[in-house]
């Protein structure tokens, strides 16, 4: 099925209620029919409800439609978009490994790289994304992912998908890729070769800023790349803390199944069912948002490329933008998402144009329906050196704009007043 349809009906059969939309199933656990129902599902004889921290009717549902619509094998829901990242890493990497980033990643993402994970034994290691070339001197023999944005946040960047993935390839490395400022209506990385696709569903998916939730969703034929690969002892070998299961033997999807099995049940990052219903609802419109916020994104950004007191405007929809040429190659009829960033110089002229907006809202958020603008030196990336900023493309006087569902007309006749 296409996509919008996808959006619409996959993963989900009627129950026989005959429900049009997808019941909340609003539960702890369930019941088993007997003893040995309850033992072939906890030995994965069979396949079925066993408590909401391992599965759900409702998150099912969100977790194949998600997987539908990436064109991906699976997908597992977390209680948030961090959450889908930490367990895309942990369930590769341990203790002495490490990990190959993007300097330009979000700035939530860049501190659980550098500092979080080093305090679990991972080691980051930072690469340009303009220079993949870069990955293979921090290749070693425990390099376990390389981590990387498709349009990344706040820099707006556009990765070149293909040679970070023939790099990780020729090397047997995983690659995990955030595409939560795209999404898989304008850039699906998987069919570009990416093993591992995470989003944050609070952004574009729910698309109303209503839930905090988490995705990742795994390619098809991912276990052709692990099994039998030293790198990942973990899929490989027995596992202890279930009774000796080898996940590569197991024929079902095994990137999200051990991170079901191990990550989410050890760990409990779980998205309440609820939650998953609202990303439901949401991903029912998302191709139709889509081409809306990068409409108006675009005519926004045409605007502030042209105004005197704009230093410099980053939107690769710009034929003049640097990204440009990346974009048209792995984005969807030149679909370039909502959000977009401009520097106007300095930290206090930022915060100056940011208060004097009033349709945007000063929201630490993106994708939502209504437009937002943030300034990434004293919120998102405040945590961050002046270095890491700058490395990671934020600026003193950068200000970043989430264009909503708004009359472009409006949203740029504020953004004039705000600038003078």
């Amino acid at each position: 099925m296409k996509q919008q349809t996808n959006a619409l009906h996959a993963g989900y059969e009627k129950d026989s209620q005959g429900t049009m939309v997808v019941p909340i199933y609003q539960t702890t656990a369930y019941e088993f029919r007997d003893v040995e129902h309850a033992a072939d599902l906890f030995a994965l004889k069979e396949l079925g409800n066993i408590y909401t921290r391992l599965n759900n009717p409702t998150t099912d549902v969100f977790e194949k439609r998600f997987a539908a619509l990436e064109e991906g094998e699976a997908a597992l829901a977390t209680s948030s978009g961090m959450a889908a990242i930490f367990y895309a890493i942990a369930n590769a990497a341990e203790a002495g490994d490490n990990i190959v980033c993007a300097t330009q990643l979000y700035g939530g993402t860049l501190t659980q790289a550098a500092h979080t994970l080093k305090r679990f034994g991972i080691e980051a290691r930072f690469f340009n994304v303009h220079m993949p070339e870069q990955i293979e001197s921090l290749i070693d023999g425990r390099t376990k992912v390389i981590f990387f944005e498709t349009l990344t946040n706040p820099s707006i960047d556009v990765a070149d998908i293909e040679a970070i993935v023939e790099i990780a390839d020729r090397h047997g490395i995983l690659t995990v890729v955030d595409n939560t400022v795209a999404t898989p209506v304008i850039c699906q990385p998987l069919k570009h070769g990416v093993d591992v696709v995470v989003h944050s569903a609070s952004k574009y998916t729910t698309g109303q800023g209503l839930a905090i939730g988490g995705i990742l969703v795994e390619r098809r034929g991912l276990v052709e790349k692990i099994k039998s690969n030293p790198r990942y002892p973990q899929f490989n070998e027995p596992d202890a803390s279930y009774h000796g299961l080898v996940y590569v033997d197991v024929p079902l999807p095994l990137y999200t199944l051990r991170a079901r099995l191990s990550l989410l049940r050890d760990l409990g990052a779980v998205v309440s069912p609820f939650n998953s219903w609202l990303f439901i609802q949401g991903l029912e419109t998302l191709p139709v948002r889509m081409p809306v916020h990068s409409a108006n994104a675009q005519k926004v950004a045409e605007f502030l490329v042209a105004h005197p007191r704009v230093e410099h405007v980053n939107y690769p929809g710009l034929e003049s933008d640097p990204n440009h040429a990346m974009a048209m190659k792995y984005f969807k009829n030149g679909m370039c998402s909502g959000l977009l960033s401009f520097d106007v110089g300095d930290f206090e002229r930022a915060k100056e144009v940011v208060d004097k907006t009033e349709i945007f809202s000063l929201v630490v958020n993106i994708g939502d329906s209504k437009s937002i603008i943030t300034h990434p030196a004293s919120t998102t990336h405040q945590q961050l050196s002046f270095a890491e900023m700058e490395a990671c493309g934020v600026k003193p006087g950068l200000i970043r704009l989430s264009i909503g569902l708004e009359d472009a007309e409006d949203l740029i006749e504020d953004l004039k007043k705000a600038l003078g």
